[in-house]
């Protein structure tokens, strides 16, 4: 699907059904398919339930599960050249769309600490070999990119979270004195190499490198705080056991966990900062050694002191079940969708839908998409082509909505921070429903089917019906006043 940009504002195209004059029961849907995007769904209609009437599934509108943080995407530089393109109007409007109440109204993001795989090349905070006081760590390649990208963003949602996550510690840091750990035809490293997974730490264990890389983290978020960006979270390691062609350092998970606990926490504390500790962006699942890694953090009761939050990707969506189950109350964050091969089609959509579904079936309080918005060349300095929620094509100044977009919008922008996630009995598992803080109760369901079919819905005393169209994505917004919720 490749559409010319515009913005919508879907209050404009919300349409209302009602009871009589009392407004006791209002839903409104909309609903996006390859063909048409963000579209009134006018096929909704409801009765009052009897006890005879078949249903589909019910919302039970008293039973909450999680509450919800909110909805990100990644800051990269090649997202922010990719947008520099466009003339000033043109690339607010594409921002309102991302961080706006109007379009998907992201709220919380990440950004890398240093590169990452989607930055023009390699570079780190401190590449001055052997300064472990730090006397030359700066930000100013960030401030031409990244910290641009963020307060333009910040500007339209002032009350934008960020966290940050490193690919690679500063390469002078690592063992082999290389941003990168696997050879591939886009670094340096010898191609005779074999290639490693796991089993090892990449980074320098002494305490002088651990210290310095400690005051590494505390200076990144002084730097940033001093100019208005709060970083509200750290991510020590993104992908800790993968060993890539592009920024990365291995990490086991004993290492990583002494180096929390007896350096970066310490150092967060004694720097008076309120930054949270998140482990890794964790990406392998609950099994053998990783499932040992795991146990072993959340029963050390002076790890969990320091970390907050979990955050998985990738094959990490097959350890969070398990994390949820031992620790319901730990926080937990999907902090990469998976991002395709830069064909941005309507089944790719379908899969990260599922994605997202699952990671909150599992006790997910906030999802991050990976690259927002990216250039109609959407090939990472390492070979990768990736998809984005938008394409810039800077040849024609056209802006392209991809079909990743409208998932994301079909959750972020309905759902708002401190909504619950509900409770669904007898769901045929592609069904998701909220309900915000002001009582609205929000249904997503993608029907990935070619045909199209009827749903029966049962809420409170009602059964509404809506119909949906062939591999479409659909938010159902229901309002239920009190005299219709005593009625369940």
């Amino acid at each position: 699907m490749k559409l010319k940009f515009f913005l919508i504002s879907s209050l404009l195209f919300l349409t209302s059904i009602f009871i009589g004059c009392q407004c006791q029961f209002q839903v409104n849907g909309i609903i996006s398919t390859d063909k048409e995007s963000w579209q009134v769904n006018k096929t909704i209609s409801f009765i009052k339930f009897n006890e005879k009437d078949s249903f589909d599934f019910e919302i039970l509108t008293d039973e909450k599960e999680q509450i919800i943080d909110g909805f990100g995407g990644c800051f990269n530089e090649l997202g922010w050249d990719a947008l520099k393109v466009l003339n000033q109007r043109d690339r607010e409007a594409v921002l309102k769309s991302l961080f706006s109440a109007d379009g998907c109204n992201l709220n919380i993001c990440r950004m890398p600490i240093g590169a990452n795989d989607f930055a023009r090349n390699w570079y780190s905070l401190n590449d001055s070999v052997g300064d472990y006081e730090m006397n030359y760590f700066n930000i100013e390649r960030d401030k031409s990119s990244l910290i641009s990208f963020i307060k333009s963003a910040m500007k339209i949602q002032p009350k934008l979270k960020i966290w940050g996550s490193p690919w690679c510690p500063p390469a002078w840091m690592k063992k082999n004195g290389y941003y990168a750990c696997s050879p591939s035809p886009y670094n340096d490293l010898d191609p005779n190499l074999p290639r490693r997974e796991n089993g090892d730490t990449d980074f320098i264990t002494d305490d002088k490198t651990q210290q310095a890389y400690a005051l590494y983290f505390v200076k990144y978020i002084k730097a940033y705080q001093a100019l208005g960006i709060n970083v509200y979270a750290v991510h020590v390691q993104n992908e800790p056991h993968s060993c890539q062609s592009f920024p990365s350092c291995l990490w086991r998970g004993q290492d990583l966990k002494h180096f929390i606990c007896n350096y970066l926490g310490q150092a967060i504390e004694r720097a008076g900062l309120a930054t949270e500790i998140w482990y890794s962006t964790f990406e392998r699942p609950y099994e053998g050694e990783w499932a040992a890694e795991i146990d072993s953090l959340l029963n050390d009761e002076r790890a969990m002191r320091y970390v907050k939050g979990f955050g998985f990707q990738w094959a990490g969506k097959n350890a969070i079940p398990e994390v949820h189950q031992k620790n319901p109350n730990l926080k937990l964050m999907h902090t990469e969708t998976e991002c395709g091969d830069g064909k941005n089609t309507w089944e790719q959509a379908e899969n990260i839908y599922d994605l997202i579904r699952h990671y909150f079936d599992h006790g997910a309080n906030a999802q991050m998409y990976w690259n927002m918005i990216l250039s109609e060349n959407p090939r990472s300095p390492w070979g990768w082509s990736q998809n984005s929620m938008i394409t810039i094509d800077s040849k024609n100044q056209l802006v392209i909505y991809n079909p990743e977009f409208y998932v994301m919008k079909h959750f972020s922008h309905f759902i708002k921070p401190g909504a619950f996630k509900l409770t669904i009995v007898g769901s045929r598992g592609n069904e998701l429903a909220f309900q915000n803080p002001n009582g609205e109760i929000i249904l997503i369901v993608n029907n990935d089917q070619e045909p199209s079919k009827e749903m029966r819905v049962k809420i409170a005393a009602k059964l509404f019906i809506i119909n949906l169209r062939g591999h479409s994505f659909n938010s159902v917004i229901i309002r239920l006043d009190s005299r219709e919720k005593a009625k369940k």
